[in-house]
């Protein structure tokens, strides 16, 4: 299988080849942030890219949102869209080796960027990574790409199944608010940790 490591990121960043990014907070999410009330919630986004839903997180006052990803170039690229992003809430690591607890975890592309061999550990430490009640928050796509390198998708029943002993279903549909390319092809899901 191809290797995806901190390499192929960077280069995809300084190729500023991303097919995933579409310049600003994806309209579902957007939706979903809007009516969170609790501003101390402690937010991580995970393989945060570009990070328009962090930066607009923390203009919202979630001053708690924290922005993860391993790829210098993201972490370049972020700092540079996003200048008053807080310094100490960049973390530039690998996600498998971060170990801090949040309430709130965001998915953006994120998973469909894992090695499908993976993805059971990815279920884990999302888990081990929230808090007691805490959610995991997003959207997946629901069909396979059939690559053989980033992006990964899935079923909506390989996600079900890997999270079927960790997470309690809050919602999981067919996004409504997708952008036009992604017009049913994306699944909105709200997961409670059990």
């Amino acid at each position: 299988m191809f290797e995806i490591n901190a390499s192929y990121w960077n280069n995809l960043y300084r190729k500023n080849n991303l097919g995933w990014d579409i310049g600003y907070v994806s309209p579902p999410l957007k939706k979903y942030f809007d009516q969170l009330t609790n501003k101390k919630l402690k937010i991580l986004i995970p393989g945060g890219g570009n990070g328009y839903e962090a930066d607009y997180l923390y203009k919202k006052g979630f001053l708690q949102t924290f922005y993860l990803d391993y790829s210098d170039e993201a972490v370049k690229s972020f700092r540079k869209l996003h200048p008053g992003f807080p310094a100490e809430n960049i973390i530039q690591e690998d996600f498998f080796k971060h170990k801090n607890k949040y309430d709130l975890i965001i998915e953006l592309a994120f998973f469909t960027s894992i090695i499908p061999d993976n993805r059971e550990k990815l279920a884990n430490k999302i888990y081990d990574l929230l808090n007691p009640n805490g959610k995991y928050v997003g959207l997946f796509f629901n069909h396979e790409f059939k690559l053989d390198k980033p992006p990964y998708g899935a079923m909506k029943e390989t996600y079900l199944e890997l999270i079927k002993d960790k997470f309690t279903v809050k919602t999981f549909e067919i996004a409504y608010n997708s952008i036009k390319p992604r017009a049913g092809r994306e699944l909105f899901f709200i997961f409670k940790k059990k």
